[in-house]
């Protein structure tokens, strides 16, 4: 038997339980800026918390934050890169069908 279980995308407040068990912190000047991040960025937590844990005993809380952050903006232009990569798709599509000439479709 299969069971599945939908996992919902990381929001601002599993991020700040994330920051309070893995940096000690309750609030920080970039939380902010990762707080605006996550709503325009689909990221699951297991990401979040990857990016979030110190790599070593050397790694400070901005170091931590500002990997977070690096990620949450390669993650975006990923998106926004795949969202034109599809609509340019679809307007070729779109194009195809529209255009034709003696019963062919011509690609425009």
């Amino acid at each position: 038997m299969d069971k599945h279980i939908e996992l919902s995308y990381c929001c601002f407040d599993a991020f700040k339980v994330f920051a309070k068990n893995y940096l000690e912190i309750d609030s920080h000047s970039l939380f902010g800026e990762i707080g605006t991040l996550l709503g325009e960025t689909k990221m699951t937590p297991a990401d979040v918390a990857e990016n979030l844990m110190p790599k070593s005993d050397n790694d400070q809380v901005e170091t931590c934050l500002k990997r977070l952050i690096e990620a949450l903006n390669e993650a975006k232009k990923k998106a926004e890169d795949e969202a034109r990569v599809m609509a340019k798709k679809e307007e070729k599509e779109e194009c195809v069908e529209e255009v034709k000439e003696n019963g062919v479709a011509m690609a425009a």
